[in-house]
């Protein structure tokens, strides 16, 4: 990786953080170098600190290191993309991020989604919402509506109309979420079940 550090006359040069499960941005730091190399060869990520003078391992003294995963070169070779796992809060002030956001939407609308569920079964107006009026009828008839959709969105997999198979798939998925949320889960707790199962 020829990252080209004489760009700048401090020989510095830009180092995106990125979260590598959720692809959040988390911050944004400087890396000469000197930053650079160690940071590859302790997988810890470094940077140049411009108001320390001094090369600063991120978590030094909070303990909130970033654990390297992979680094990309932008195509003009002056700008790094630093994949990382964030171990604990990376901003000083204690969010996931430097921009006061926390990692608490990772799956884009499927997050938008689940937030959407849960206010509908928190509202509990039975009347308008077919979500609070199937929450009302309990956890059988949740799962016994996820056994429904799964069994025809398997059917609509057997047949060629890949419409039909979509609709059922979204009805599927949008009804598994429902049931999560009745055993008290979201999707982060199967994403991290799926992570614990990585080789």
């Amino acid at each position: 990786m020829n990252v080209d550090f004489s760009k700048n006359l401090d020989g510095l040069v830009p180092a995106i953080i990125q979260d590598a499960q959720t692809k959040n941005v988390l911050m944004l730091g400087y890396m000469n170098e000197e930053a650079f190399l160690k940071t590859k060869k302790t997988a810890l990520v470094t940077f140049y600190s411009r108001s320390k003078k001094r090369l600063w391992t991120k978590g030094e003294e909070s303990g909130n290191t970033l654990q390297l995963v992979d680094i990309k070169l932008d195509c003009d070779n002056d700008t790094l993309l630093v994949f990382v796992n964030p171990k604990g809060p990376t901003c000083h002030k204690g969010s996931d991020t430097c921009w006061n956001e926390n990692n608490n939407s990772n799956f884009g609308f499927l997050s938008t989604l689940e937030n959407t569920i849960a206010d509908r079964i928190e509202n509990k107006n039975t009347q308008k919402s077919y979500v609070a009026s199937l929450f009302d009828k309990g956890i059988n008839k949740i799962a016994q509506k996820v056994g429904e959709e799964a069994v025809e969105t398997v059917i609509e997999a057997l047949d060629t109309n890949n419409e039909l198979f979509l609709y059922e798939a979204a009805d599927l998925l949008f009804h598994y979420l429902l049931l999560l949320q009745a055993k008290g889960f979201t999707l982060k707790d199967i994403e991290a079940e799926l992570l614990k199962r990585k080789k």
